[in-house]
């Protein structure tokens, strides 16, 4: 049945190598069942329901993208999304949790109209690398902000903004601990080095007494508090149209460029074409779909997936495999509920150090290329929100090619997105 199912044979692999594959894609991804919750749980959303709504929305994405598109790749909320949908539109903007959630599942259904009527090809044809690879970086500047402030190290400070917080308390020690230990772990290519580095400080808190035991195992909590609380109506006020177009978007570059990653490095091409790439972007935008209604910001591919890959994977027998280790998940809500900001610190920083690797992608020697992409990356942490350094990129981007003459470089996508981001700055502010 199995290989009925994912062509094993045909793909040059079998379910042994492929459940292997899936073991090590989830150990490599599984960070995200302690630290979605931690910073969801900031908007005032219940804690062990968003710890459900994320194993659920990461075990029922990744079946999906198993049986429709028989790709190795694990599903889950994405990194930046999440601290986007709190820190921004909850916690800056002012909205409701429930507005927000609305708000993402409006952009599933934008994001299923786009894939089915190919609008999303022509958007991802739109954006110049440069600042595609400045919108990653930037998240990833975002993310360390956030990181820094969890663990108190970077702290308020009225006269420079931001200061120094104290490196002798016990969190900030624990979190450089954390850090540091996941750094050196994944140099020695250790599985498991982020979540390793999660469970070691929340353990180590817990022995020092800064934190209680709540036990490891447990029947999995209830989801009611999460499940179907979305506000749609309040969604689609005229506020809000620029954070769905920011969601939109961002879910756009990060799951189409992580599904063609992975599969380029699966040997999932055929001549430029990508296998079933078109089944595995609808398979992404069903997820981001069925997460809002579970109580979870957006779904999407994680590029954590390439380590299955390295191990073997090679169709959605891995990705079954994640998604039934995310299901038994679910009874590992006590220690999820142990787990302090400061433990899950370390792993946002570290994973925000990854993501400026996108940085060398840019065209530096071309300062129509490369403004841009500064202001996107430099606009994110310095005012808190995605949405501005996207919205500042893709107006300098217009801009400067507009007024040096080269404004047939700008892709029509490129001079809609601007459009509407400086509508939204004129009419909203």
């Amino acid at each position: 049945m199995l290989e009925r199912l994912f062509k094993l044979q045909q793909h040059g692999t079998n379910s042994r190598t492929e459940v292997i594959a899936g073991l090590t894609t989830f150990l490599t991804m599984s960070y995200i069942i302690f630290v979605n919750p931690t910073i969801l749980s900031g908007t005032g959303m219940d804690k062990n329901a968003v710890f459900v709504a994320t194993c659920l929305a990461a075990a029922l994405g990744t079946l999906i993208m198993a049986f429709v598109a028989n790709y190795p790749i694990g599903m889950a909320p994405g990194m930046g999304l999440n601290a986007f949908f709190a820190f921004t539109v909850v916690g800056a903007m002012g909205y409701s949790w429930q507005q927000a959630l609305g708000a993402v599942f409006v952009s599933g259904c934008v994001f299923i109209v786009l894939t089915v009527t190919g609008i999303r090809s022509w958007l991802i044809a739109g954006v110049p690398k440069s600042l595609r690879s400045a919108i990653a970086a930037g998240i990833g500047l975002f993310l360390a902000i956030i990181a820094l402030s969890n663990a108190d190290i970077v702290i308020a400070n009225p006269a420079t903004k931001v200061g120094m917080g104290n490196l002798h308390s016990p969190q900030a020690l624990l979190a450089i601990f954390g850090f540091f230990l996941i750094a050196v772990l994944d140099a020695l290519r250790v599985k498991g080095a982020i979540l390793l580095g999660i469970l070691a400080v929340t353990v180590l808190s817990m022995v020092l007494g800064l934190n209680h035991f709540a036990g490891v195992v447990a029947m999995p909590p209830s989801l009611a508090p999460t499940f179907f609380k979305l506000d749609i109506r309040g969604a689609l006020h005229t506020g809000f149209l620029h954070v769905i177009l920011v969601f939109v978007l961002v879910e756009v570059f990060d799951a189409t460029g992580t599904l063609m990653g992975v599969a380029r490095r699966a040997g999932l091409l055929e001549g430029t074409q990508y296998k079933g790439l078109g089944r595995a972007l609808f398979a992404d935008s069903i997820a981001i779909f069925f997460g809002s209604l579970l109580g979870t910001s957006s779904t999407t591919a994680y590029i954590e997936s390439a380590s299955g890959v390295q191990a073997g994977g090679r169709t959605g027998m891995t990705a079954l495999t994640i998604a039934v280790l995310f299901l038994a998940a679910l009874f590992l809500s006590p220690l999820a509920a142990s787990v302090p900001p400061y433990a899950t610190a370390p792993a946002l920083l570290y994973v925000a150090g990854l993501m400026l690797r996108e940085l060398l992608d840019v065209q530096w020697d071309d300062v129509t290329e490369a403004t841009p992409a500064a202001l996107t990356a430099l606009a994110m942490p310095f005012t808190y929100s995605i949405a501005n350094g996207l919205s500042f990129g893709f107006i300098a981007y217009a801009v400067l090619k507009l007024f040096t003459g080269r404004y047939k470089e700008v892709h029509p996508a490129a001079w809609c997105v601007a459009i509407l981001f400086l509508i939204k700055y004129i009419v909203i502010g």
